[in-house]
């Protein structure tokens, strides 16, 4: 199953900083056996949207972004996913916000991440923070791969009781 990681920074883009929170979503992905090259780090706004239509296109059945869920003016990453997806799973984006106010980060509930279904493919905006990131992927590893075999066509697995 192929995956990619998009990093939305204006300063990462531009080489003023190395983005370190785009490799931890690449780890994760690889220990849930997903096939992931290395993040595209991209500015803020429109180029996410570019660079997410591409990993669509080259076949990823999951998108993790990093950065731009904020408020800064600079924040646009929901605003770029948004118009690709087919279904919202906002109960998904809640559970992440969730964790973050849970692990005492209260900041975590302005986060405007979302997490969808785009065609056949599962798209997924963490926040910027390597906090953030953390929090994100706990929940996404409980739901990522059962979400990407539904939209395959798997059936849920049923209980004997």
């Amino acid at each position: 199953m192929k995956a990619a990681v998009v990093v939305a920074s204006n300063r990462a883009s531009s080489g003023v900083y190395e983005d370190t929170t785009g490799p931890l979503i690449v780890d994760a992905l690889r220990s849930w056996d997903f096939e992931v090259g290395p993040p595209a780090v991209v500015p803020d706004g429109e180029p996410v949207a570019d660079a997410i239509r591409e990993a669509l296109a080259d076949g990823a059945v999951a998108v993790i972004t990093t950065g731009g869920t904020g408020i800064n003016p600079t924040d646009r990453t929901p605003e770029a996913t948004r118009p690709l997806l087919d279904r919202e799973l906002p109960g998904v984006a809640e559970a992440m916000r969730a964790r973050g106010v849970a692990n005492g980060i209260a900041t975590a509930s302005l986060s405007r991440g979302l997490v969808g279904v785009a065609g056949s493919a599962i798209v997924a905006n963490l926040p910027g923070s390597r906090g953030g990131v953390k929090d994100g992927l706990a929940v996404l590893a409980e739901v990522l791969p059962h979400a990407v075999d539904q939209l395959q066509g798997g059936d849920h697995v049923r209980s004997e009781s």
